[in-house]
């Protein structure tokens, strides 16, 4: 069995309309400013709107709305 995941880059609505259902975790990364991605946190989709995704982090609980990041 292995023990890696499989990574997808989430960009059509069905990807986020599927994450939730399924309960994916997913990773949020944002390009900081030497143009160097970074993971900015872990968590579920609670909500998605064509503005924005709601991510609630897996460690601490907390919910944040993401406008723009790589999900």
């Amino acid at each position: 069995m292995s023990t890696e995941r499989e990574l997808r880059q989430l960009y059509q609505d069905v990807h986020f309309f599927a994450a939730p259902l399924s309960e994916t975790l997913i990773s949020v990364w944002e390009e900081d400013s030497a143009g160097v991605y970074a993971e900015v946190e872990r968590g579920f989709i609670e909500r998605y709107t064509a503005d924005y995704v709601r991510v609630r982090n897996v460690e601490t609980g907390n919910r944040k709305r993401r406008k723009t990041a790589i999900l």
